[in-house]
């Protein structure tokens, strides 16, 4: 649509066109610049979700749940695999999985973008301002934080290569958090999806005039 995308009263920019870096943007959501053309038949979500697919499609916990399900490698447990003959990870296109740990860097970029838009809506033009919408991009942006920290390669930069966690008691006790999360990528993984849904909704919602942003400051 390239449209509903930006609020100017509140600075609300929905993470799906965050950023917003194509000449075709609003100079007032365009955080980063605007340094690459804009194609009607291309959304400016295309230069970013890519990213976030592959980072997505190359999880461990959607591996499992694709493995099973499409390539049938196993179907389940104690039940035989699916293929005559098993090859791994070796040939394309799975092995395009071993580049998960450079997706998750790409989402970690990603994320801090979305938390930095998510502080530009607190100053609205009249100052410091706090709403609803506010409340909804910055509880995305910690659901986000959430999945990608818990992320399998994110646990093994914490912690990984280490003899000794005795010797390492930071790195022991971030890789404990991180652990922790991890045991929930799962359920952080479809949360997520919804949180991007909501916030995106209700950014375009706000946009297009069909609701107000209820607001307690400003």
């Amino acid at each position: 649509m390239h449209d509903f995308y930006w609020v100017e009263d509140y600075h609300y920019l929905t993470p799906f066109y965050s950023p917003c870096v194509t000449d075709r943007c609003l100079p007032e959501a365009s955080h980063f610049g605007q340094y690459l053309p804009g194609w009607w038949i291309i959304p400016d979500a295309a230069f970013t979700l890519p990213f976030l697919l592959l980072f997505r499609l190359t999880c461990y916990y959607y591996r499992k749940a694709y493995y099973r399900s499409f390539w049938l490698s196993p179907p389940a447990c104690a039940v035989p695999d699916g293929h005559a003959s098993y090859g791994g990870e070796t040939r394309f296109p799975l092995i395009v999985q071993n580049s998960h740990r450079y997706f998750f860097y790409f989402a970690a970029i990603i994320s801090l973008i979305n938390t930095w838009d998510a502080i530009l809506a607190f100053h609205s033009p009249e100052g410091f301002g706090f709403g609803l919408g506010n409340l909804i991009l910055l509880g995305n942006v910690v659901m986000l934080w959430a999945y990608t920290i818990s992320c399998h390669s994110c646990r093994h930069i914490i912690g990984g290569r280490l003899k000794n966690f005795s010797k390492h008691p930071v790195r022991y006790r971030a890789w404990g958090y991180v652990s922790w999360l991890n045991v929930r990528h799962m359920q952080l993984a479809w949360i997520t999806l919804g949180t991007l849904a909501l916030t995106d909704f209700y950014v375009m919602a706000v946009s297009a005039e069909w609701i107000s942003d209820l607001r307690f400051i400003n």
